[in-house]
């Protein structure tokens, strides 16, 4: 039956011109590169053709001939991926504080694994017993609360895809040259989570806001007990107390036992170890919002709690690092983002801004988490220069680098959002380049 069926769908096809679901599916398409490959005398990204003739005997690989390990109790890459790893920076004689930067270049989809996001720490890991932690809630309300993990596993929950971005990552493109590094150690600071937690919303309304408050003081147990004032109306909308990333508990280096959770602000602000909000009726300035954080402008003045994150993206394939081997057919892929909601389009352009198309974005399309974004390119081997444009559902389009360079003083490096770029050599070489 199922060939007489195939049999008609392709007299049907004849008859009417038209073609098969076959020819126009994935076989088709295959059947075309194939065509298009051969002629070309080249395969796409080193692939190669199979033979009618290979079988699963005596040719067949070590692994395929003998029972494979066992099972573990947690699971771990595989060693062929070992090398897919962060990348740290701190300052000499302070082990604790620094970074360490997202492969971004090296990861696929749009969520990145816990091992993987990126750190941003003051005073290093504090290693907390959660049957001692607690989360304070006082100043502005009727009633201060005290909630323990075990209490907070008892409230209902909530799910939601979110990126978090330090406000300083991508600073390097402050810099008068290009830095020739990889898309993560440039960008890195950015990682993308399903995190699971309570609405902080609830808790505040359990405590009982108190009239006039419009701030809250979110403070960490960090041995730095870093701090941050919060506005009264974000913790009131979508900010979550989180206790789960990825479906397991938040892991130390991302605030174990909890952390606060802002959706589309500035990473800073999204306090790990939370250990106590206080509600105020106005800001605490506090040391990490006043000696960082801020936008250093060219009269000397400096822009204060720029909290949201603007529409941006980047190209993570091809970039820096990953050489093209050849002409042929490549796909432009990368990540766009927007502290304002969702991405709307990603543009890609292949000659420095000249002329745009739009590229395909990956669903679900989500509010305030990455969205990843796609373009075939058939590369012909002469210099080329890659960007990508993003613009969200407010109508914010990704600035150019010297639109966005032109606000500020020399080396504020702050919410950088600037139109990046791939320069691409005949001979395949990646560099960063400024256009």
């Amino acid at each position: 039956m199922g060939a007489r069926v195939r049999n008609s769908e392709k007299e049907t096809a004849a008859k009417s011109g038209e073609k098969t679901a076959a020819e126009k599916g994935l076989l088709g398409r295959r059947a075309l590169l194939q065509k298009a490959l051969l002629s070309a005398g080249v395969a796409a990204a080193g692939a190669s053709f199979a033979h009618a003739d290979d079988d699963v005997g005596t040719n067949a690989p070590d692994w395929m001939k003998t029972p494979g390990r066992t099972f573990t109790p947690y699971g771990v890459p595989s060693k062929w991926q070992e090398k897919v790893q962060r990348t740290i920076a701190n300052p000499p004689g302070r082990p604790g504080t620094g970074v360490s930067r997202t492969p971004l270049q090296r990861l696929e989809g749009t969520i990145t694994p816990a091992g993987l996001h990126f750190e941003r720490h003051h005073n290093g890991v504090p290693d907390i017993d959660p049957a001692r932690h607690e989360l304070l809630i006082h100043g502005m309300v009727k009633r201060p609360l005290a909630f323990s993990l075990d209490v907070l596993l008892r409230y209902p929950m909530e799910t939601h895809i979110r990126f978090v971005e330090c406000s300083g990552n991508s600073g390097g493109y402050n810099q008068a040259q290009p830095p020739q590094a990889t898309s993560g150690e440039i960008n890195g600071l950015l990682s993308g989570s399903e995190w699971t937690g309570v609405r902080l919303a609830t808790l505040l309304n359990e405590a009982g806001v108190a009239p006039g408050a419009k701030w809250v003081i979110a403070e960490g147990a960090d041995a730095a007990a870093m701090s941050r004032s919060i506005p009264l109306v974000k913790c009131m909308d979508d900010a979550v107390i989180a206790l789960f990333q990825n479906g397991e508990a938040i892991r130390p280096e991302q605030g174990y036992p909890m952390r606060l959770l802002l959706p589309g602000f500035e990473g800073n602000m999204n306090v790990k170890w939370i250990r106590r909000l206080n509600v105020t009726d106005s800001v605490v300035d506090a040391r990490d919002e006043t000696s960082h954080y801020t936008e250093l402008m060219p009269g000397g003045k400096a822009r204060q709690f720029m909290f949201p994150m603007g529409a941006k993206s980047l190209i993570l394939k091809p970039s820096f690092g990953m050489n093209l081997q050849g002409p042929g057919w490549y796909e432009v892929s990368g990540l766009a983002w927007s502290g304002a909601g969702r991405i709307a389009k990603v543009e890609v352009s292949k000659d420095a801004g000249k002329t745009w198309e739009l590229a395909a974005l990956t669903a679900p399309v989500l509010p305030k988490a990455l969205t990843r974004f796609r373009l075939p390119w058939d590369w012909k081997g002469q210099p080329a220069t890659l960007m990508s444009r993003a613009t969200d559902e407010t109508g914010d389009v990704q600035p150019t680098r010297a639109a966005w360079v032109a606000q500020f003083a020399v080396g504020q490096g702050y919410h950088f959002n600037g139109v990046q770029a791939w320069g691409i050599e005949a001979d395949g070489t990646v560099k960063n380049v400024y256009a």
